[in-house]
């Protein structure tokens, strides 16, 4: 099993940047690969972006390329969601999760979850 802690979530404003963190432990955290999702109240969970083993192969969501950086750190266990020219519509639980093949932007097909960590970006 594998159990994952986000953190890094806050209120900012349009234009401004956050950094999530995610603490992963329980098993080797370069055996899995890595994503982060977000749900905004009355919406459907959604891809953000997700990156592999070895942090050589990453994927983006069209609403965020450009603007989030996802990378990991295998010797801390933790992956990171550098987000910039943050924008109202961003506003959303930011869930971090893990899945044991290639990264992939369905979120059914990965396995471990995290609690998720509140965004709110005001105009």
């Amino acid at each position: 099993q594998v159990q994952l802690v986000e953190s890094g979530g806050g209120l900012v404003q349009a234009g401004d940047s956050l950094r999530l963190s995610c603490a992963a432990s329980g098993r080797p955290f370069r055996n899995y690969c890595m994503g982060w999702f977000r749900q905004a109240p009355g919406k459907e969970r959604e891809f953000v972006a997700a990156i592999s083993w070895s942090g050589g192969s990453t994927l983006y969501a069209d609403s965020v390329r450009g603007r989030f950086t996802i990378s990991r750190d295998n010797a801390k266990n933790t992956v990171y969601l550098q987000m910039n020219s943050l924008k109202p519509e961003d506003t959303a639980v930011y869930y971090c999760a893990a899945r044991t093949s290639g990264p992939v932007t369905t979120s059914s097909l990965y396995n471990y979850w995290g609690q998720g960590t509140q965004v709110t970006v005001s105009s």
